[in-house]
């Protein structure tokens, strides 16, 4: 068992949020990425697509997902997921942080992951 602590004192401001990177994480491979994510009262992170499908584990606080055609209202406890190439941000119009865990994925990753092994021990 390997247990990573949230290190929410470490977090770096970037795409209109602050954020931490899940990986690199020595000794733990994975056929995804992540982050923990954290929207600041009147935050709005930067709006983008990707190839990776992504989900959202709010963990405490509420904000908004954005996408061209919905808003919806995401609150702690919820899971959002965003398909590949869909254009989404997430604002946050409250008086509270919010705070989620954004993981994503592509075939290429898993690819790379059950791929030939380089020596790293997997974790399970």
């Amino acid at each position: 068992m390997t247990i990573r602590a949230q290190e929410s004192e470490d977090l770096t401001r970037a795409h209109g949020l602050d954020m931490k990177l899940l990986h690199p994480w020595p000794g733990v491979d994975t056929p995804f990425r992540g982050a923990w994510c954290v929207l600041r009262p009147g935050d709005v992170s930067e709006g983008h697509a990707h190839r990776e499908r992504e989900i959202f584990i709010a963990m405490s606080g509420r904000a908004e997902v954005v996408t061209a055609d919905r808003r919806q209202l995401l609150t702690a406890g919820d899971l959002a997921t965003i398909g590949p190439d869909v254009e989404h941000s997430v604002v946050n119009p409250y008086d509270e942080d919010f705070a989620y865990y954004a993981i994503w994925w592509d075939r290429a990753m898993a690819a790379e992951f059950l791929g030939p092994e380089s020596g790293t021990e997997r974790s399970a």
